[in-house]
């Protein structure tokens, strides 16, 4: 049975720009990186801090993807913090626009959301006791 998510990958444009958002901006923790030779392409592995990975990835030529909030697929990437006023002021001083806050209408818990380089979108959401 499953037990977790273990990761989730991007692919960015811009990987210089991108590593720097996920290690010094959102303070995501550098396990690895390798170049790739043979695909030109970089592959960031970062660990949040309960374990969970990103996979940051780099590929030259990579066809743009539409991002529509309703679109097919993947929505976007949450976020647990332990405050959502917090995180959003933090991110507001590092020039990243941050959407207002929203209360969740079944949770009662705070969130909001904001972009990485690339337009993906990303969820601050506050911290759920499991």
């Amino acid at each position: 049975m499953l037990k977790s998510i273990h990761h989730v990958a991007i692919i960015c444009s811009d990987y210089e720009h991108s590593k720097h958002f996920y290690t010094q901006i959102l303070g995501l923790e550098i396990v690895a990186e390798n170049y790739r030779e043979l695909r030109k392409s970089y592959k960031l592995d970062l660990r949040l801090p309960n374990g969970n990975q990103i996979e940051l990835f780099s590929f030259p030529d990579r066809p743009p993807r539409p991002s529509f909030p309703e679109a097919l697929g993947l929505r976007h990437l949450a976020f647990s913090v332990d405050s959502v006023e917090s995180m959003s002021a933090y991110l507001n001083a590092e020039n990243i626009n941050v959407e207002p806050i929203r209360v969740d209408e079944y949770t009662h818990k705070k969130f909001t959301f904001f972009n990485d380089p690339d337009g993906l979108p990303l969820e601050i959401y506050e911290h759920v006791d499991s």
